[in-house]
């Protein structure tokens, strides 16, 4: 016997076809949903891995200058409170929070009879020590990974000079990447401000005057502006991560 086209029983037969083609695609959407989450989740977790060890490497750095290796956490907020009141989005400010650490992995490939040398450089351990923002972008540049891109743009540019002489590119003005900018001036106060191999730490105004003098000669003169302005702020950051001293964990598993 045949169905006409408008009879209930094939009416029926259509429903339960289109109601069984809606619950199959229901259930591969939904895999398709579990698939595309644990596929996120597991390259995120490679990042953090990734993000994890360059840290480290960071650390191992820091610790040849500043045997705390405190001094490249406090870079981390810093940069990420001056971002934030320079106005800069805060997924910009958090992934600089991210990446300002790695701006002196470079030093890794740096002698200790360059790095540590108390007195001035020569013009050949000169040459030698301004390799290391190289040395830093290349550990860090040929990932694909934003968050390493932006690291390897802080490491290659934290020592350009906001006149153009800085190194290694001679950079100016707005040629160098904001990312470098700020890293470059939270880093400058902040190494004031610590002891280090070849001398004590200045005071807070000491090392605020000898800023000043570099506004519009190493340093973007915004970027020195809000900082000076924000300074109470910035210097209870450093205060509380030197009593905190957050680990490293707090810096990868943060959003």
């Amino acid at each position: 016997m045949q169905l006409e086209p408008s009879s209930p029983a094939l009416a029926v037969e259509s429903n339960r076809f289109d109601d069984a083609a809606s619950e199959q695609m229901e259930c591969i959407i939904a895999d398709l949903g579990r698939m595309y989450q644990e596929r996120n989740e597991a390259l995120r977790e490679v990042e953090r891995a990734h993000h994890d060890a360059l840290l480290r490497l960071s650390l191992a750095a820091d610790f040849r200058d500043d045997d705390t290796g405190v001094h490249i956490m406090r870079i981390a907020f810093l940069a990420e409170a001056l971002a934030l009141r320079l106005g800069e989005p805060a997924r910009f400010a958090r992934m600089l929070r991210k990446a300002a650490p790695m701006h002196d992995i470079g030093k890794i490939g740096v002698p200790d009879y360059v790095l540590k040398k108390p007195g001035s450089y020569t013009a050949a351990e000169r040459a030698v020590m301004n390799q290391h923002p190289e040395m830093g972008a290349k550990i860090l540049g040929k990932s694909r990974i934003p968050l390493f891109q932006l690291a390897a743009e802080v490491a290659m540019t934290h020592h350009e000079c906001w006149d153009g002489g800085g190194y290694p590119k001679g950079l100016v003005g707005a040629e160098i990447p904001l990312s470098g900018r700020i890293v470059a001036v939270v880093d400058f106060f902040d190494a004031l401000t610590m002891d280090r191999c070849y001398r004590k730490a200045f005071d807070d105004e000491v090392a605020l005057t000898m800023l000043l003098e570099q506004r519009g000669v190493a340093f973007d003169p915004r970027v020195v502006d809000v900082f000076v302005e924000h300074l109470p702020e910035m210097v209870a950051i450093r205060e509380r991560i030197n009593q905190q001293r957050p680990s490293f964990e707090s810096l990868v598993d943060r959003t």
